[in-house]
């Protein structure tokens, strides 16, 4: 399971057996009341779910209840419930392949009629951002929480003490590596232990090196891409990053669900972790002090003679809210995700350090907790020629497992550059 957010806080544990109930299965209508059970992936991010489902039951007839599932098991659990009787009325994903297997299957409504009686759930968004969401031509998902691209962040006092400063090109990050293990510091926090934090690793230097029509090529079903010279380019590069020591030798064993890799760089430890936009907010709940002056950030390396652009991103357009076609009460669904671009959402989600992708959000960057943090942010999504979704949210879900085993394994060396490609020449498109 990729958990993008971070998973330090949950609100409410998810049991299964109770608490996952399907809020529709009462029978009442939307006049009468009743309750829409709203699923998230439970992480520090909940406390702005918690308030806009509060305000959202101070007028509406049908209650909200928020229901969270810990971000380790999110994916795999909601799998289990999701064409159950304990089935939620709204649910949480990242859009794309996420959502695909979900809509073959019938279990979603197309937001078609929402759109309709409210165009705003719709015009109220970044284009590029809503169509993530969008399956078959159909629109199956609202944008919620913010847009999450994936950044090289640092510890500050760690890179002055090394005499370093935050590196632009893929040499000068292979210099600050050997500068940085000639002091005992680990260069390069990773959270191995989760898998898809590696994952980044991979979708950064493809792009570099390949730009982003392999992976759109893989992905259309042309897996002999994989085998191609640039794919085989991106993998010694990762290669080289591993054996200099980048990351040293424990990664896989650290984590970043449980705070393990994002401490190493809060406590001086480490002096990087690629992570996503997330990762301020990860920080601001744990460290506070940490995240207030000693947290910085860049976009990721270029690297001389690639074929990617170095205004290129990778991470999560957003995620996404998307509405069960067996709910009781669409209605009331509805007029929950037309909170979801309300100026209220926008601000609660900036101040924690998400980036909402709703067209008011500029209005609002000067309240966000780190205003400079979300104006650099928005200005890096909206110059970047491409926004690679994350290849494990990319590929439908039942891609999810093999490709994080190939790309653990190669990263550890229990697998090879053809093994590594093989494995992912028989990655499940559709």
């Amino acid at each position: 399971m990729r958990s993008r957010l971070a998973a330090m806080t949950v609100v409410t544990a998810l049991v299964l057996g109770t608490s996952a109930a399907c809020g529709s299965g009462d029978g009442s209508s939307d006049a009468g009341g009743g309750t829409i059970h709203v699923l998230v992936y439970g992480d520090a991010g909940n406390k702005v779910e918690k308030q806009i489902v509060d305000t959202f039951n101070k007028t509406s007839k049908v209650k909200a209840v928020l229901d969270t599932i810990p971000g380790a098991d999110y994916q795999q659990k909601l799998q289990t419930v999701i064409n159950t009787s304990r089935a939620p009325d709204v649910f949480f994903n990242w859009g794309g392949g996420s959502i695909q297997p979900f809509v073959k299957a019938g279990l979603l409504l197309p937001l078609d009629d929402f759109i309709a009686k409210d165009p705003g759930l719709k015009d109220n968004f970044l284009p590029s951002v809503f169509n993530s969401a969008v399956v078959d031509g159909k629109p199956y998902g609202v944008p919620m929480r913010g847009t999450q691209p994936v950044l090289l962040f640092h510890n500050k006092k760690v890179l002055a003490d090394a005499g370093l400063t935050p590196p632009k090109t893929w040499d000068e990050l292979l210099a600050a590596v050997q500068a940085l293990k000639a002091k005992g510091i680990t260069p390069i926090s990773l959270g191995g232990g989760d898998q898809w934090p590696t994952l980044m690793w991979f979708e950064y230097l493809y792009d570099r090196i390949a730009g982003p029509g392999l992976f759109q090529k893989a992905l259309g079903g042309d897996q002999e891409a994989w085998g191609s010279e640039d794919s085989r380019k991106a993998l010694a590069a990762i290669r080289q990053l591993v054996d200099a020591g980048a990351f040293g030798s424990n990664f896989d064993s650290v984590k970043f669900t449980d705070g393990g890799s994002p401490a190493l760089v809060a406590k001086g430890r480490a002096a990087f972790e690629l992570m996503g936009s997330w990762y301020y907010s990860t920080q601001q709940d744990a460290n506070p002090d940490f995240a207030k002056s000693g947290l910085g950030y860049t976009g990721f390396p270029s690297l001389s003679g690639g074929k990617g652009d170095a205004a290129d991103v990778v991470g999560n357009t957003n995620n996404f809210y998307s509405v069960l076609k067996k709910s009781k009460h669409p209605e009331a669904a509805a007029a929950f995700l037309k909170l979801m671009y309300s100026d209220e959402f926008v601000k609660a989600q900036l101040s924690i350090g998400n980036l909402p992708t709703t067209t008011n959000t500029p209005d609002h960057l000067d309240l966000s907790a780190s205003p400079a943090y979300s104006k650099d942010q928005y200005q890096m999504v909206k110059a970047a020629p491409s926004f690679q979704l994350s290849w494990d949210q990319a590929y439908p879900p039942s891609a999810m497992t093999p490709m994080h085993t190939a790309v653990q394994q190669f990263f550890n060396g229990a697998l090879d550059a053809d093994g590594f490609i093989k494995a992912m020449r028989a990655l499940p498109t559709s």
